[in-house]
């Protein structure tokens, strides 16, 4: 019974122990409190302790000189106290041998007194992690000689300022690591880092940090090392990059504009979040601003090359990551002074010839016929065309050889967006209504004798609100998800990274490549049609092919290089680079743009009709405007009193041919000649 008796006390003791005492290990000279029975802080800690940890206990506050007169103290842990909320003044004072002190996974500790820490000359690590703390203690009196020395504050989410000389006092000697990551902060005041000798600076990790302000480093010496990675910075001080070595932003979206690379006197290695800004360094080479006496010592470039190369050598290149892809290679958006050139000329010529054609229709005394309103609805499309060409044009004077500053706002930004989605759609829209222009030529053509079969307005109207619509959306899809216009600088969907990216792409080419075959089978069948001689005189053949064949070879030269090498990219073998493709977008890709209000209106009889009788209400060309009207009068006498009518089919030449009944007296009854006459009043649509 008594051994029964003994087994129990020992049980119960046993218990005891595990159950949350504060006990002291002479052998190790430790001091332990742990377990959520300890309510209070124990004032009888051995002289001798070297080693203290409070954990998990319900300790509300660590009262003043808690660790008073324990010289030998090296190590302090206080962790894991989930009730404590405050630490007195004094608690830390007169260690002169303590190294360590960590404080951490305390989230509702919200109070250090500013006194908490006094004269601690050795102290070497100093951590606190995941507290519940508002506003940075103060570690001014600290004063410690150490070499070396790392501070650790992390995970504190309430921390949102750093105060001026905030760490001032913490160390007399150089502060090896001063890791200020995953807290509140966001923003870091005027000379917060005064009076500090800097090493290595964290920031990581901060999200909200948008502000660092330009004399937050005034007083401080280094940092040598700085990571402002995964926070909101946007604007780097200018004061903090004159000693930086090493300098990381990776996950720094808002930095999308470095400063003068001039500020950067001692940069060795960068790692940056967009590869563009490695493009600042890619031609740039520094000269070091002071070259260290051990550079003097024979074959220090032989022994230790890697520190010769730091710190010896005069003009230094800067290892930058990541490097610049593929889709953004170190240039202009237009890369070449020719290119330069050729984009504003072409932008110029394709805004000025269709909006001049826009002008002149849609103020036109005629009647608005089928082949007017195609036409207006094609030089909108060239006309936007020419609009994102001078956009493109526009910024790329904006941002001439400082690109990689702009790129990233430019690519991501509402403009790059807006180009994308005018070049989509005047694309589109321009091939969908040069197939209906074809459709409607060659429907009137066939169908000349047939009145009732002719194509009416409102027709036109619902084929064009198709057009309009489906335009729309393909332009539109990008901007949703579906491919990016934020890929490459000069704003086309050419990310194919993904399967709906790529089939959207491909869906874009073959509807191009429908559309072209339709338009090239509509002239075969025109051309055919209008070849008999019984319908046009054999003479005109030559000029009618001569009409459709450039008509044709515009539209074929525009498609055929893109789509081939767009095909290619598309199955992801790419033939030619971004900088390459860039030719095609100013040679080729705009030619339909350029020459659609040429070949479709411009150069027709009734455009010069129109043309000059519009400007002769400004007093301009009256007496061309005179021989038109003239023109125009007598033909519509002659075809009055000789009971002619006109259709809408006319030559290369743009002259009108009429269908005039037979006289009875001279042919035979039945039949129908073509002859050649002066235009009227009615509506004229070239031979395309």
């Amino acid at each position: 019974r008594m051994i029964l008796l003994w087994v129990y006390f020992l049980l119960i003791g046993m218990q005891c122990i595990e159950c949350h005492v504060c006990a002291s290990n002479g052998t190790t000279r430790s001091f332990s409190c742990v377990g959520i029975k300890v309510l209070q802080m124990p004032t009888d800690i051995p002289q001798n302790t070297t080693y203290v940890e409070i954990k998990m206990t319900k300790l509300k506050v660590i009262p003043s000189e808690a660790f008073s007169g324990l010289t030998d103290l090296y190590r302090i842990v206080i962790t894991e106290n989930f009730a404590l909320e405050e630490i007195g003044h004094r608690v830390f004072r007169n260690l002169p041998g303590l190294l360590e002190i960590t404080i951490a996974k305390s989230i509702n500790l919200v109070i250090i007194h500013k006194d908490a820490f006094w004269n601690l000359p050795n102290l070497k690590y100093l951590t606190i992690s995941n507290t519940g703390l508002k506003i940075l203690p103060d570690f001014s009196k600290i004063t410690s000689r150490q070499h070396g020395f790392l501070f650790d504050l992390q995970d504190n989410t309430n921390i949102e300022l750093i105060p001026p000389d905030a760490f001032l006092g913490l160390s007399n000697d150089y502060i090896s690591e001063l890791r200020l990551t995953k807290n509140g902060i966001n923003e870091v005041q005027s000379h917060a880092f005064n009076g500090t000798k800097l090493e290595k600076l964290f920031l990581t990790g901060n999200v909200n940090l948008r502000k660092i302000h330009n004399d937050a480093f005034q007083g401080a010496q280094g940092p040598v090392v700085l990571d402002i990675s995964s926070t909101s910075i946007s604007i780097l001080p200018k004061n903090m990059l004159k000693s930086i070595k090493k300098f990381s932003a990776t996950s720094t979206y808002n930095l999308k504009k470095l400063p003068n690379l001039d500020i950067f006197t001692e940069l060795i290695e960068a790692n940056l979040t967009y590869p563009s800004h490695c493009c600042a360094f890619a031609n740039w080479k520094k000269n070091q601003s002071a070259k260290n006496p051990m550079c003097n010592i024979p074959h220090i470039d032989q022994d230790e090359p890697g520190w010769y190369n730091e710190h010896c050598r005069k003009v230094t290149e800067v290892t930058c990551y990541p490097r610049p892809d593929d889709f953004n290679p170190c240039e202009d958006i237009m890369g070449h002074t020719y290119l330069r050139v050729s984009i504003w000329s072409i932008s110029i010529l394709a805004i000025t010839g269709n909006l001049v054609v826009l002008i002149v229709l849609m103020t036109s005394r005629y009647k608005l016929t089928v082949p007017r309103f195609l036409m207006c609805n094609l030089a909108f499309a060239d006309l936007c065309m020419g609009i994102y060409l001078l956009i493109i044009a526009s910024v790329d004077i904006h941002t001439k050889s400082q690109y990689y500053n702009y790129g990233i706002d430019w690519q991501t930004g509402l403009g790059c967006s807006t180009a994308g989605f005018l070049t989509v759609f005047a694309s589109e829209f321009s091939m969908y209504t040069l197939t209906m222009i074809t459709l409607e030529r060659w429907h009137t053509i066939t169908y000349a004798m047939q009145l009732e079969r002719k194509l009416r307005l409102w027709h036109a109207c619902a084929m064009m609100l198709s057009g309009w619509v489906l335009s729309f959306l393909i332009a539109l899809l990008p901007i949703v998800g579906v491919s990016s216009y934020m890929k490459v600088s000069i704003c086309l969907p050419m990310d194919i990274d993904t399967p709906h990216s790529q089939a959207y792409i491909m869906f874009i080419l073959l509807l191009n490549v429908i559309a072209f075959f339709a338009i090239c089978i509509c002239y075969l069948k025109i051309y055919l049609t209008v070849r008999n001689p019984s319908f046009v005189s054999a003479s005109s053949d030559t000029r009618i092919a001569k009409r459709m064949a450039i008509l044709i070879f515009t539209n074929f030269i525009c498609m055929a290089p893109i789509s081939f090498f767009a095909i290619s990219a598309s199955l992801k073998l790419p033939l030619i680079t971004v900088s390459n493709s860039k030719i095609l977008l100013v040679l080729f890709y705009p030619i339909n743009s350029c020459c659609n209000p040429f070949l479709y209106a411009i150069f027709t009889k009734s455009f010069k009709r129109d043309f000059f009788i519009l400007m002769s209400q400004f007093g301009c060309f009256k007496k061309q405007a005179h021989i038109y009207r003239t023109e125009t009068s007598s033909a519509h006498y002659s075809n009055n009193r000789n009971g002619t009518w006109v259709s809408t089919l006319k030559t290369s030449e743009a002259t009108l041919y009429s269908l005039v009944p037979l006289d009875p007296q001279h042919n035979t009854p039945g039949r129908a000649t073509v002859s050649k006459g002066n235009k009227g009043d009615a509506p004229q649509s070239p031979v395309q």
